[in-house]
């Protein structure tokens, strides 16, 4: 008996083996898959050959001169200028987006009112069509209201990327969802009103939920190319750096313009980079403190 456990012992140990080795090996290649484009990025933006056309994978030399370019060769793409534009834009919208983000998600979560319910259902088929959808109506709104002209422009994107925001309350309603009511329920007893809790007690415990509303409405700016094309049109003074970027690879300016296009890319990524690594750590945290006997 005690030699067929064995054997049962050590087949179990093999095909769990095996097992290891076959996921970790198709993990490995679809990390592989996943990190070769944005090494190829990062290679070509040192890239000393100019144009799209190479024949090798690998450059032939490498210089730094893709950035320089970025940021000295501003007569026809300022990339600088992009990238404040895109950069103001997206501090503005990612403040108002979370605001708008939390409040709607603790008013679903917390309180019960009238249409609540078919409130809800409403959002969530809305935001099974894409927001494109909405491009053209949201632009001859825009300039009823003369915002789509001058000045205007950037508070136009700010508007359009923000406004609609609340709507994508589920995660963040989700997530308040699981802090227990009897915390209210104890300030409440303590006389705190709604806001008070909402400030005090639930916003203090919700920290992962607010990095993920952070980070998801501060790259809403970065990524947009519809909304920010139609809006700005043909006014480089307020093009976004999606905008640039999408311009360089223009038939005109994509043999010059091409690995400074891949390194606009990088440095596009640095922003978010920096966002994540600054808040990152309030993924982890939990929920503390108690409930009053």
């Amino acid at each position: 008996m005690s030699k067929a456990n064995d054997t049962a012992v050590t087949g179990a140990k093999v095909r769990k083996t095996i097992t290891n080795v076959i996921v970790h090996v198709i993990l490995a290649i679809l990390a592989f898959i996943w990190v070769l484009p944005i090494f190829w990025v990062v290679i070509t933006s040192f890239r000393g050959e100019k144009g799209s056309y190479v024949t090798t994978f690998f450059p032939q030399t490498y210089t730094i001169n893709n950035y320089v370019k970025l940021f000295k060769d501003t007569t026809i793409l300022n990339f600088p200028r992009m990238f404040m534009n895109t950069f103001v834009i997206a501090i503005f919208t990612c403040i108002i987006s979370t605001i708008f983000v939390l409040s709607v998600s603790y008013c679903m979560s917390r309180m019960r009112f009238k249409m609540r319910r078919p409130f809800m259902n409403i959002a969530m088929v809305l935001g099974l069509f894409p927001g494109f959808m909405s491009m053209v109506a949201v632009y001859y709104i825009l300039k009823a209201l003369n915002m789509s002209e001058g000045s205007m422009i950037p508070i136009a994107l700010v508007v359009v990327f923000s406004a609609g925001t609340g709507l994508g309350f589920y995660v963040a309603k989700g997530f308040f969802d699981t802090i227990p009511k009897s915390l209210d329920e104890a300030a409440i007893i303590d006389g705190a009103t709604r806001w008070k809790i909402f400030t005090n007690v639930t916003i203090p415990l919700s920290k992962p939920i607010i990095v993920y509303t952070i980070l998801t409405s501060f790259m809403s700016p970065w990524i947009d190319f519809l909304f920010a094309k139609v809006i700005c049109r043909a006014d480089a003074k307020y093009y976004t750096v999606s905008i640039g970027l999408w311009k360089m690879l223009e038939k005109e300016y994509i043999d010059n313009w091409y690995t400074s296009f891949a390194a606009g890319a990088v440095l596009v990524s640095i922003p978010i980079a920096i966002l994540f690594l600054m808040t990152q750590k309030f993924y982890v945290e939990g929920m503390s403190g108690a409930v009053k006997g």
